[in-house]
């Protein structure tokens, strides 16, 4: 079963059940995927979700998340600092290698970076090619 991160705009693009991203969101329910966060996490996937819909939905959604048994929580102890060009980008990474994720899912070309980081090894892969996986399992 793999860990995955999702980005903010990745979890919010998952949830709607119009979305063609959908099968993400379907396959963390079925338990196929386990959705790592932390808290560093947790509060912008709130914030996000409250800026764009509204106080009751973003409490629903992160009241799932909390009450899933998808998701793995992480504690990062320590703080990589890979992405220069958007250090708020680096929860993701840290919670990655924290919880041995196998990817984060992401369409942000600000985590491209890692792609040339040999350690600690962290895997990025769009939102598109993960929800194809999701589809094809």
């Amino acid at each position: 079963m793999d860990r995955i991160v999702l980005d903010t705009n990745s979890l919010i693009q998952s949830i709607p059940q119009r979305s063609r991203y959908h099968a993400i969101w379907e396959s963390l329910e079925a338990q196929k995927h386990i959705l790592c966060v932390s808290n560093e996490i947790l509060e912008e996937y709130a914030g996000i979700l409250q800026r764009l819909t509204n106080e009751e939905i973003a409490d629903y959604i992160i009241k799932t998340i909390l009450n899933s048994s998808f998701v793995k929580f992480v504690t990062p102890y320590f703080h990589f600092n890979l992405i220069e060009a958007d250090p708020d980008d680096n929860k993701f990474v840290d919670c990655a290698i924290s919880a041995n994720a196998h990817y984060i899912v992401t369409n942000d070309h600000h985590f491209d970076v890692l792609q040339t980081i040999d350690f600690p090894k962290v895997d990025v892969i769009t939102i598109k090619d993960f929800c194809n996986k999701c589809t094809n399992k």
